[in-house]
């Protein structure tokens, strides 16, 4: 496959306009960031060629990760199945929980899977200058130097419970959504990126579309509202944080 494509910004961005929406509300979605052949690249890696396993979490615990050939074992199938129903308990009693598809970047390119693919090539990128240059010109953060990254897959059944990301030891500044979802993505699909007030209220919600970035400054409120059983897979991105260390 070539990668001269995987990840080529759009350069009629105008980086004034995002900033201004940036600094106005701490949040932004960059429709089109990519170049059109570069966006389609970078969604066929995701469907194609991505080793899916799940990421859930539950309350204060730890997060569980379960590899894609884990989850094909009965062992694995019965632990990930306990592991959903844990959360489902904590997310039903108004407590933190998650579900979704997921490939940690980070995680397999220090564990030497694929060395050398597109996954490892993409991390590069997300960390290259054009890159970093891009998120510190929209979010006025001129200290950012690196980005982590897991690819992540939303499909019927998965949600991402309300929570705001406050891990401010750990340099955390700017959340990012680089979304590759289907062209077609309907409302009634579920998977958006809504942000509370105090009250719970949804001041603002992202729709997931094919080709977009979303920026948020952390610690923020927000949520990936729930997938019904209806809706098809396709909801594909690529999510981490931006960091100041």
């Amino acid at each position: 496959m070539a990668t001269k494509t995987l990840f080529e910004l759009n350069p009629a961005l105008d980086v004034g306009a995002l900033a201004e929406r940036f600094a106005a509300t701490g949040r932004v979605q960059v429709r089109d960031v990519l170049t059109p052949d570069s966006a389609q690249e970078l969604q066929m890696v995701l469907a194609k060629g991505t080793p899916w396993g799940m990421a859930v979490g539950a309350g204060a615990q730890k997060p569980a990760s379960f590899a894609a050939a884990q989850t094909r074992t009965p062992d694995g199938q019965q632990a990930l199945g306990q592991a959903v129903r844990n959360a489902e308990q904590h997310s039903a009693r108004g407590e933190y929980g998650f579900r979704f598809a997921h490939y940690p970047m980070l995680e397999a390119i220090r564990e030497g899977h694929d060395p050398g693919g597109a996954h490892e090539i993409l991390l590069e990128h997300l960390n290259a200058p054009a890159f970093l240059d891009l998120v510190r010109a929209v979010t006025g953060i001129g200290h950012l130097f690196k980005a982590d990254g897991q690819a992540t897959l939303f499909a019927p059944g998965h949600y991402l419970g309300r929570h705001n990301d406050s891990h401010v030891a750990e340099g955390w500044e700017v959340a990012y959504v680089l979304n590759l979802a289907r062209d077609d993505w309907h409302p009634d699909w579920g998977g958006y990126l809504l942000f509370l007030d105090e009250d719970g209220d949804v001041v603002e919600g992202f729709r997931p579309r094919f080709n977009a970035l979303n920026l948020f400054r952390v610690p923020q409120s927000h949520l990936v509202s729930y997938v019904p059983p209806f809706a098809p897979i396709g909801r594909m991105a690529v999510t981490g944080w931006l960091r100041s260390r």
